[in-house]
């Protein structure tokens, strides 16, 4: 989790300096520990990560299919679902590929 957010590019938004980081990081139970908590607070994110033995009252369950699907049309492809490339560029360039391609079929199923 915690490399994924540090390799978060500049935003562009609001006249300024653009942003380096997201107001907020949503986590599943998976994640719920205070270490994982404090090294978000750290890098400037408020935590939101539901915690273990409660309902759902927070609302945070409602996002995590969100990232179950995005990880089932990425196996989607044969590639990526078995990880074939030794280097670690040629295997991002895969997934930046399949990621484009997903956001293809989303664009034209919408027009």
């Amino acid at each position: 989790m915690l490399p994924l957010l540090d390799a978060i590019p500049p935003v562009r938004g609001r006249v300024g300096r653009p942003r380096r980081r997201p107001d907020s990081l949503f986590a599943d139970r998976g994640y719920d520990h205070d270490i994982y908590r404090d090294q978000v607070r750290d890098r400037g994110v408020v935590p939101a990560i539901a915690r273990r033995g409660t309902r759902h009252g927070t609302g945070l369950g409602t996002y995590q299919w969100v990232v179950e699907r995005t990880f089932a049309w990425l196996h989607g492809f044969r590639r990526l679902r078995i990880r074939w490339e030794r280097r670690a560029d040629i295997h991002e360039a895969f997934l930046k590929l399949a990621c484009c391609l997903i956001t293809n079929r989303q664009l034209n199923s919408l027009c």
